[in-house]
């Protein structure tokens, strides 16, 4: 049976799907599997997005507003939607034109850009939180609680997490020839594994989720 989806008992259940190859990896604590998890998540997106409600609160005339950390990028945002839809253009609450958000990297980090800036107008109008939805990335959690993989995904994380295994095993393989067991010729040892990578990630790509 399957344990929960912390980061621990999906460590035991990759190594338990992966048999002998996953002596391959030696890492101290865990450290390769949990890397082929953490890898897995992240491409979990292409079969489920995750979104999030984020908020700024906004300051007239300034544009750049940090990111949050789990930001892949921007979807919509809920900012002056109701007063758009109510109001006309020449009524004195008016808020003209609301801004576009682009996420952008500064020298001050990640931040999502507001253009135009909002200014002290729209504020007073519409108010200053900024809320707007975002995707974001998929996790594994050192607690079930902290893992945003649903129950029912198991399977396919553990499949992709695999994928990714025979990937690393196919890379480390590349410069190690082994003789073949007729004739002198060698050849590298990546084939198989190689091989395995791309099959896993058809299933992956075939495969449904919830």
């Amino acid at each position: 049976m399957p344990g929960t989806l912390s980061e621990a008992d999906l460590v035991v259940d990759l190594k338990a799907s992966l048999q002998d190859a996953a002596l391959v990896f030696t890492a101290a604590s865990d450290a390769d599997f949990k890397r082929h998890l953490a890898t897995a998540a992240r491409a979990f997106g292409k079969k489920r997005s995750r979104t999030l409600l984020g908020t700024l609160a906004l300051v007239a005339a300034q544009a750049d507003y940090a990111a949050p950390a789990s930001f892949l990028a921007f979807k919509s945002h809920l900012w002056g939607v109701t007063p758009i839809a109510k109001c006309q253009p020449w009524e004195t609450n008016w808020p003209g034109r609301l801004p576009d958000a682009r996420y952008v990297e500064t020298a001050e980090g990640s931040m999502l850009t507001l253009e135009p800036a909002p200014t002290s107008f729209q504020i007073s109008v519409i108010g200053n939180e900024f809320r707007y939805y975002y995707f974001a990335g998929h996790v594994i959690g050192q607690a079930a609680s902290g893992t945003t993989i649903l129950p029912g995904e198991r399977g396919v994380l553990i499949l992709r997490a695999q994928a990714e295994a025979m990937r690393e095993m196919a890379m480390r393989n590349i410069a190690k020839p082994v003789q073949m067991r007729e004739g002198m010729m060698s050849q590298a040892r990546n084939g198989t594994a190689a091989a395995l990578y791309e099959k896993l990630i058809d299933e992956f790509n075939a495969a449904e989720v919830t």
